[in-house]
């Protein structure tokens, strides 16, 4: 393929910075549940969800349950280091909703760099922008209710994908949320019965996304605040 990736980071590189990577990117079609990383990989490669793909960081948690930490779609990617050199994967990194990532050998990202100082500077204001997003993700586990959590984790899905069925199941809300699958069940019965939601077999129906909206927290928003500020809307 050729042209810009449908990835925010990439579509706002100056035209002399993306020819530095353009050489080096690799399209590839991945589907739901394909893993990128395992705890512990090392990350030698970054990966930049493009269109409807997103990407979702599970950490695991006592009882072999995983909690959703991170979720990344195209205004991000996966694997940008905070330093210098590959780091390891601390979570399991994993493909939540199907689509083109687009790959760049972290190598390649160093060379262009050393030619570049603003594109070092981009990516790094980027580490910085996805720490504050796992900040805030912290706070939200801590500070709101499940309810109001499922309504940003499926409204910051319906942005993404720009359409009102998610391919998402109960039992993959339940692990985003680290609930039990049953709980999450509970909560979208909630969201059914006020004519938020609807559901098919393996996908939810956003029915009013505006009262979707009310019923998140408002963390979702500050983040996309934060990326504006220190990207210059990236």
């Amino acid at each position: 393929m050729t042209g810009r990736p449908q990835n925010d980071l990439l579509q706002n590189l100056s035209a002399p910075d993306f020819e530095l990577l353009a050489p080096h990117l690799q399209w590839v079609e991945l589907g739901a549940s394909h893993i990128l990383h395992h705890a512990g990989d090392s990350m030698a490669v970054i990966h930049f969800p493009c269109g409807p793909a997103l990407v979702s960081f599970a950490v695991p948690v006592e009882d072999d349950r995983e909690v959703e930490s991170l979720l990344v779609g195209r205004e991000g990617a996966v694997g940008v280091p905070g330093g210098r050199g590959a780091s390891l994967a601390y979570s399991r990194v994993v493909v939540k909703v199907s689509g083109t990532l687009v790959r760049l050998p972290l190598r390649a990202l160093e060379q262009a760099q050393q030619r570049s100082a603003s594109l070092q500077e981009m990516f790094a204001r980027y580490a910085a922008c996805q720490f504050a997003q796992l900040l805030q993700t912290a706070a939200c586990n801590a500070a709101h209710s499940i309810e109001q959590r499922a309504a940003r984790w499926i409204m910051a899905a319906y942005e993404n994908i720009g359409g009102d069925e998610i391919p998402l199941t109960h039992e993959q809300l339940a692990g985003m949320l680290g609930v039990s699958r049953s709980y999450a069940s509970r909560v979208i019965q909630t969201f059914k019965a006020k004519r938020i939601l609807a559901t098919r077999r393996g996908a939810i129906l956003i029915l009013d996304a505006p009262a979707l909206a009310d019923s998140a927290c408002g963390c979702s928003g500050w983040v996309k605040r934060h990326f504006g500020e220190v990207l210059g809307g990236g």
